[in-house]
């Protein structure tokens, strides 16, 4: 091979490279995501959206996990020690209420 044809194969390897590239960005441009976010009113109102749902959960995962745990140390009073000490630790926590 001469020079000439190695310039002209690595031309036409950069032309279908380029071709690839344009095809890859054209692809990225029509996606969803990026058309969403080409308007500032619809990125707020996805942001809004996205965080009201994100506190919900946030709220409900948490007051689940709280009534379970709740619930747990409610069925402790069944073993001995350790129930002694948590009827201890409610006794303590009542009579703090009640001097209030």
């Amino acid at each position: 091979m001469s020079k000439a044809d190695d310039r002209r194969e690595a031309e036409l390897s950069v032309t279908a490279e380029l071709k690839a590239v344009r095809k890859e960005l054209e692809q990225l441009n029509s996606h969803r995501f990026i058309r969403m976010h080409n308007s500032f009113f619809r990125l707020i109102g996805f942001n809004l959206a996205r965080g009201l749902a994100f506190g919900l959960g946030t709220v409900l995962g948490a007051s689940a996990l709280i009534s379970f745990i709740a619930w747990s140390v409610s069925q402790i009073e069944f073993i001995p020690i350790i129930g002694e000490w948590a009827t201890e630790i409610l006794k303590q926590i009542e009579q703090i209420q009640e001097s209030r």
